[in-house]
């Protein structure tokens, strides 16, 4: 009469706890990827919204504002074009919106940018000084400037 072994041998288990393992590896990697990709996206928006916000500023007063800072507003005279200027998403270091308007009193050209969780995949290689953004080089910014 033959013995027969009823469960797992430790061989068995140790491929099995080695494949999860694998699997867990690789999703946390994508789940990251995800999320700066999300952050990325997020920023993009934001700084569509604000550009649209400053055109209509300058629409209302041929100018563009001399500062934009997170949290705080864009209006001219009581009549507001953005009531709350978003916080980048992850809002720490080196993470932050960056504003600059040309030099002198005509303030009619701006650089908005934010810097990208991956690197590369921007439109800009610096924030602009002087209101003029930088468009070459590695393209770690996503830059906006004047429609004007």
């Amino acid at each position: 009469m033959a013995v027969v072994s009823k469960g797992f041998t430790l061989l068995e288990l140790l491929v099995t706890i080695s494949i999860i393992g694998i699997l867990l590896g690789i999703g946390s990697v994508s789940f990251t990827t995800a999320q700066k990709k999300g952050r990325d996206a997020r920023r993009q928006g934001d700084m569509k919204a604000i550009q649209k916000s400053l055109e209509e500023y300058y629409a209302l007063t041929n100018v563009y504002p001399t500062v934009v800072s997170s949290g705080g507003s864009i209006d001219y005279l009581g009549t507001t074009t953005m009531n709350v200027v978003p916080n980048d998403p992850k809002n720490s270091g080196s993470y932050i919106y960056t504003y600059t308007t040309d030099a002198g009193v005509t303030k009619t050209a701006y650089c908005l940018c934010a810097y990208l969780d991956n690197p590369g995949s921007g439109n800009a290689s610096t924030v602009g000084a002087s209101g003029v953004c930088s468009w070459n080089g590695t393209k770690n910014y996503f830059c906006v400037s004047n429609q004007q």
